[in-house]
């Protein structure tokens, strides 16, 4: 890869994994649109891990009570912290089962360069976006996560690892159909992808390493330049959510599915726009 292919993909991941946008629609996209070759599998790997350091951070204050909630768990003492470390394994648990099952299938190898499942997953689930935060009530905190809601969430988080749903937007949008406040369901979705991204990067790296494949410089400025743009996506978008609702990325994933379609269906090869 050369220097522009590099930075373009650690845009593409830093910004995307974290806004409800889709990040694994768009690095599908990516050879699709502009010609190029595959980033490969190591690549992939760095970039998930670029986007983990973000995420744990930008929440380490989060991440460290929760470690010290497990410990305590583990001590025989519940906590709210440890209650909610709990609530994170319970609502990752889906994911895990899912993202088995979908690879020992091969689904992510059938839905490469399938771009019209990534046009309709964006237009359906960015309405799905709007609604939920235009209609869900604001009368729930993180502190107050039971079981049942987790749940969903995690199940919601499961249904991402198609391409084109966004993990942190299906998250954000089952939060906020359950009631929860704006930040509140930011928070919650970025802490319970914690353990959602470290996984998915632990299972590709297995996969490269069973290939032969051996972490090189370019990987690693990739995973460093996404792991900056991933920070600075995190900080912008707890901030906003404060006062911004998710209409405007709910319009951009929808203005994105139309072009898409539009050009799957004018006949225009995707792989020939650069």
């Amino acid at each position: 890869m050369d220097l522009v292919q590099i930075a373009v993909l650690a845009l593409i991941q830093g910004i995307t994994e974290f806004l409800p946008i889709s990040s694994s629609g768009h690095l599908l996209l990516l050879p699709l649109l502009t010609g190029w070759e595959d980033q490969g599998l190591i690549t992939d790997v760095m970039v998930h891990m670029g986007s983990f350091l973000a995420v744990v951070v930008y929440f380490w204050r989060d991440c460290t009570k929760l470690l010290a909630g497990t410990v305590d768990l583990l001590r025989g003492r519940v906590t709210a912290w440890g209650r909610l470390a709990m609530l994170i394994v319970v609502a990752t648990i889906p994911a895990v089962i899912f993202g088995v099952v979908l690879d020992r299938i091969g689904f992510m190898d059938q839905v490469r360069g399938m771009p019209q499942l990534i046009a309709w997953n964006a237009i359906v689930f960015g309405t799905l976006l709007y609604l939920c935060d235009r209609f869900g009530l604001s009368s729930r905190a993180m502190a107050g996560m039971t079981l049942a809601p987790a749940l969903i969430i995690g199940i919601a988080q499961a249904i991402a690892i198609i391409p084109g749903i966004s993990r942190s937007g299906i998250t954000m949008s089952a939060a906020r159909a359950l009631g929860y406040e704006r930040p509140e369901a930011a928070r919650f979705a970025f802490l319970i992808g914690i353990p959602a991204i470290a996984g998915a990067g632990v299972l590709k790296l297995g996969e490269a390493a069973a290939a032969g494949q051996a972490i090189s410089g370019e990987a690693i400025l990739t995973a460093a330049l996404t792991f900056f743009v991933a920070l600075g996506t995190i900080t912008f978008l707890m901030r906003i959510v404060r006062h911004v609702s998710f209409l405007p990325f709910a319009i951009y994933r929808v203005v994105l599915g139309l072009v898409l379609l539009a050009m799957i269906y004018s006949g225009i090869p995707l792989g020939a726009v650069n």
